[in-house]
């Protein structure tokens, strides 16, 4: 939980006080009449003195710095249990089986909700549910088991623990042993260097983002045409090392990523179904505590007191929270709402996925509130430009020729999945050194199942 006051480290005012010439600022009271803020503010936050949360962060980012770099840092509990090296490598090792353990699982359960999306036999479908809740509570027992592994050795090093829980939860890291795949079609796009085009949709968003207020968005799009991929590159772009992206792939598109919080919420997890699950899931996002007792007036409390930075939930697969999720009714979508507008300072956005209009999803699901009139941008998924689309297929590890390429265009219609899937087939026969032109036959074949892509 961010504390309500914040001051500048001992170390840090240095490099604070040369930051007022760099940006143009020659003086401490040219500032504060930029700004607006009471020189007794800026004198405080430049001598490392305690300040408002939000003049620190705001001062920062004037001044071009990450506030979480220079804030002053509580020196971690002495009171805290002491491990042996011994207690501490067993319970690493331990926590360490218990994540691989985990990223398996999870693997598993996407996969059976994969095929779950595209099954539409009822038997081999009742058989898939049946499977996917068996397989969901075993991943949810093993996360339990997690949480008390790093609850013992947060006590022990609160610190490390606590950067190591933000980035694991609950969705934990994917490990990185392998080759990747260059051409992804069973499911979303997770790493930007894989992602391409939606230029014109990603400047829009991005122009919403990145100014004050945060502003809403809806991206609306048929099933399979990318809206969970556009999602994750919104959140990750940004803050990916550059050797990580392509030569020349864009990142910058925010002035201060850093100072971002993203939350991707998946409301097809079981776990983000229930409003307790969901709610309590973005308060740890935050970092913030679960109150006690907890409800919704409480939950509003917290994010109301200590929400400072810019913070971005995406919503995917609105439409299953609105057809599937009964504790996730009119009062819950309202208190959102009021957050959003009223109660953050303008530093709280949505962006959500969903085949239709989300004022539209709301009246055909019997939903009244006034959260879906909030998002004042939407954006229409369709196919990629032909310039999108020959990139995508030129990233091929070995080369596609003319020939394969304008066929690869023309029965795709620059479709993102169809063209994954077309570009997967022909690297598959040229990796195995087949000479026919049977890998076209198998790609139709592949196409079939999301054929109505290609529906005008």
């Amino acid at each position: 939980m961010m504390a309500r006051s914040l001051r500048v480290g001992p170390e840090y005012i240095d490099k604070v006080k040369s930051a007022l010439g760099r940006n143009g600022y020659y003086s401490q009271q040219s500032l504060p009449s930029d700004m607006e803020f009471s020189p007794p503010t800026v004198k405080n936050f430049l001598t490392g003195k305690p300040v408002d949360s939000l003049n620190f962060i705001k001062l920062s980012e004037k001044l071009g710095l990450d506030w979480r770099e220079i804030a002053y840092k509580e020196p971690e509990n002495p009171q805290a249990e002491t491990l042996s090296v011994e207690q501490q490598f067993r319970l690493e090792k331990n926590r360490d089986g218990l994540q691989e353990a985990w990223n398996i699982q999870h693997k598993k359960v996407s996969q059976i909700r994969l095929a779950l999306m595209i099954e539409t036999g009822t038997t081999n479908k009742f058989q898939l549910e049946q499977q996917f809740q068996e397989e969901t509570a075993k991943l949810i027992n093993l996360e339990a088991e997690l949480d008390k592994v790093e609850a013992a050795l947060k006590l022990a090093s609160p610190t490390k623990i606590f950067e190591k829980k933000v980035q694991v939860y609950p969705f934990k890291s994917q490990p990185t042993n392998g080759e990747v795949s260059p051409f992804i079609t069973g499911a979303p796009i997770t790493q930007p260097r894989y992602f391409f085009g939606r230029e014109k949709e990603l400047k829009r968003l991005f122009n919403l983002l990145k100014r004050h207020p945060l502003q809403n968005a809806a991206i609306i799009g048929k099933k399979r045409s990318g809206k969970t991929s556009l999602l994750h590159y919104l959140k990750n772009i940004t803050t990916t090392p550059a050797q990580q992206l392509r030569p020349e792939q864009k990142s910058d598109w925010l002035p201060h990523p850093k100072n971002y919080c993203w939350i991707f919420v998946d409301l097809q997890d079981a776990r983000m179904q229930s409003r307790e699950g969901l709610l309590k899931y973005i308060l740890k996002s935050l970092n913030m505590q679960v109150p006690t007792p907890w409800d919704l007036d409480h939950f509003m409390d917290v994010v109301s007191d200590n929400l400072h930075c810019p913070t971005v939930i995406l919503l995917d697969e609105i439409s299953v929270g609105l057809e599937r999720c009964p504790e996730l009714d009119d009062s819950f979508w309202e208190c959102l709402r009021s957050l959003a507008t009223n109660h953050t300072g303008g530093n709280l956005a949505f962006v959500l996925t969903t085949p239709e209009s989300p004022i539209e999803m709301a009246r055909n699901t019997g939903h009244s509130s006034p959260f879906f009139n909030i998002f004042g941008y939407t954006a229409y998924l369709g196919a990629l430009t032909e310039i999108e689309a020959r990139e995508l297929i030129a990233s091929s590890p070995i080369p596609l020729t003319d020939e394969d390429v304008e066929w690869i265009l023309s029965q795709s219609c620059c479709w993102p999945l169809l063209l994954q899937i077309l570009c997967r087939e022909r690297l598959f026969s040229l990796e195995e050194g087949e000479t026919d032109d049977n890998w076209r036959e198998e790609g139709l074949r592949q196409m079939k199942p999301f054929a109505d892509l290609l529906d005008s």
